[in-house]
């Protein structure tokens, strides 16, 4: 038998894909043959240990998937690492042949066992008698138990109000009602000034694309109601426009950071996939989520292998979206609305098709954000609202930015939600997009005489193409130049679709890259050379492909062959790497830049 029967064990710290509850998950072995009676096995295990331990019944969880199985399973929340042992001891036991007993991988995998664990001893129960096993995985949990942090738990919830707790900290309450303590000094129940405390108007922000977009946005428009409002997202984690951390922020760390602010009267939180798959959600309650869209994008991973997979991922926010919520839907997927009919809570939906018309299976009298005869309306709180035109709202770009019209109606219907007044939503959407500075990185854009120049995120299928429609790119009687790359952890099929989308425009020039940082066990220059693949596969000619590893080099690349009038269209997805072409764009527009111009030397550190 193969000493490799799991591929990956991780903690569970909040609701999740699999179960309402904190827990342990592994994925099995790529490749594994796994019957039902090794699922059966590994349940027994499971009971049983929880027996041993001392723990309570509750959900587990054998999802089959295209790769493998995820196994998971409910357990208390200050004894994880424990948890996530017990998960790989009950599986490999399951499993084990008993001539050849195979290897326990250390549990997690992102960071130290807790003080009294011994990752020693996990790896040693494998191969112990049964009674043996359990007694040692006992007293690793026991050491790992923080009572104290149960009992604050269960006091927040019984008083409604959030509770916090990563390795370092917990707190309870949010923004401004919130108290922190260290996870080695939490207070008695008793000594909580529980009056002070209190939650703050919540939203969450998933979907395949448009996630960063709609939190700025909803992020503006509470702004704009006098919230100082903090805000987390792939460019990191903001107190109002004040930067507290940058990088990629999307997963419970910039949620608990963001909640955790004292100034914050609200906070809207980017959620992403991987820390939903990965943690599960950071919050047990929110006042609103949405799901903006559903595209093919990190397949592969998590036992995710289709877009129903990935629809069923991103609506793990529902978990966190009780009777007094709203779920926020795209009434133009139809994916989301056949799944979002089967969900218990409170749905609205968005739409920018059908003429105004309600898609198919959704609430005509509900909760809702839509267009009309070019205008977009909103329906909530018993009334419906003239929000303008959509023509007039900078970030549709006169309309022809589609998925942005999107993004705004999804923003809308948030906003409301929160307590946000049709007036100042419809005021904010009048001019959100018109200021450089308010969506960076995100169909931003500069004029060097008939040149254009735009900086995106867009990273998949659907997003390049939406971003390429939506800079003309089909109609230009210009040359066009564009930035290629992804990240690592996608599978080669994807990689060579998004090559192909940007082969459908016929651009003059592809400059292959690296994204640095996300590599994520690719070699270098490995996705590059798999997409140059496509790309000649697809009709272009080699003289249009060039490889520059470095994004900065890569737009510089771009610049320097551009002529007059081309259009370049740059995807930055490395936040240092954005800034520092940002940056050269800004300079040279102070400098009257014009192509065939030389640019400015290359700052040290910036390539």
């Amino acid at each position: 038998m193969s000493a490799d029967l799991f591929e990956e064990s991780r903690r569970l710290t909040g609701a999740n894909v699999f179960i309402d509850d904190t827990g342990a998950a592994l994925e099995t072995a790529r490749g594994l043959s796994v019957d039902d009676d090794a699922i059966a096995r590994w349940r027994d295990n499971i009971a049983a240990a929880r027996v041993a331990l001392g723990w309570a019944a509750g959900d587990v969880v054998a999802r089959r998937h295209r790769s493998g199985v995820s196994l998971a399973f409910a357990a208390p929340p200050d004894q994880l690492y424990a948890a996530a042992a017990v998960n790989e001891w009950a599986w490999v036991e399951a499993m084990r042949d008993e001539t050849s007993p195979p290897h326990l991988a250390v549990a997690d995998g992102d960071g130290p066992a807790p003080a009294g664990a011994d990752a020693g001893t996990l790896g040693a129960v494998v191969g112990m008698p049964r009674d043996a096993a359990l007694a040692a995985l006992g007293a690793d949990a026991r050491a790992e138990a923080r009572p104290a942090l149960l009992a604050l738990a269960q006091a927040a919830a019984a008083r409604g109000l959030p509770f916090l707790a990563d390795d370092d900290m917990v707190s309870i309450g949010a923004g401004g009602g919130a108290a922190c303590w260290s996870i080695d000094a939490l207070p008695a129940i008793g000594d909580v000034h529980w009056s002070r405390l209190h939650d703050i108007p919540t939203a969450l922000v998933t979907g395949s694309n448009g996630k960063t977009t709609t939190v700025r946005l909803v992020a503006a428009m509470t702004r704009a109601h006098g919230w100082s409002t903090a805000h987390s997202c792939t460019d990191g984690v903001y107190m109002d426009d004040d930067a507290l951390e940058a990088g990629d922020f999307s997963g419970p760390t910039g949620a608990r950071t963001a909640l955790r602010h004292p100034r914050a009267r609200a906070a809207v939180l980017e959620t992403a996939r991987g820390g939903m798959l990965r943690r599960g959600l950071a919050v047990s309650h929110a006042n609103v989520a949405v799901v903006t869209n559903v595209a093919v994008d990190h397949f592969g991973e998590y036992g995710v292998h289709d877009l129903e997979d990935l629809a069923r991922v991103k609506l793990t926010v529902a978990r966190a979206i009780d009777a007094r919520g709203l779920l926020v839907l795209n009434a133009d997927d139809a994916l989301l609305r056949r799944q979002g009919a089967e969900l218990t809570c409170r749905v609205g939906w968005f739409w920018i098709r059908a003429d105004g018309e309600p898609p198919p299976g959704t609430d005509p009298a509900g909760p809702a954000c839509w267009v009309d005869s070019g205008r977009m309306r909103l329906r909530h709180g018993g009334g419906v609202h003239d929000l303008g035109a959509i023509a007039d709202m900078p970030l549709g770009l006169a309309g022809s930015a589609g998925y942005n019209i999107a993004n705004i109606a999804a923003a809308a219907l948030v906003a409301a939600e929160l307590g946000v007044p049709p007036a100042v939503i419809a005021a904010t959407a009048g001019r959100f997009g018109s200021a450089h500075g308010d969506n960076p990185g995100r169909l931003q854009s500069w004029r060097f005489g008939a040149t254009r120049v735009v900086v995106d995120y867009a990273h998949n299928t659907d997003g390049l193409d939406g971003l390429l429609r939506a800079v003309g790119a089909d109609q230009r009687e210009t040359r066009l130049g564009i930035l290629l790359g992804h990240a690592g952890n996608r599978e080669d099929d994807d990689l060579r679709a998004v090559a192909a989308v940007a082969a459908a425009f016929s651009p003059e020039l592809v400059v292959l890259k690296d994204i640095g940082g996300y590599e994520r066990g690719r070699g270098v220059g490995e996705v590059p050379e798999i997409m140059g693949e496509a790309l000649l596969a697809a009709g272009l000619p080699a003289a249009a492909i060039r490889i520059e590893l470095d994004e900065v080099r890569a737009a510089r690349m771009a610049l320097e062959w551009a002529h007059e009038g081309d259009l370049l269209v740059l995807p930055m997805h490395e936040l240092d790497a954005r800034l520092a072409v940002v940056a050269l764009l800004d300079t040279l527009r102070g400098l009257d830049w014009r192509p065939g111009m030389a640019l400015p030397a290359i700052a040290e550190g910036n390539a």
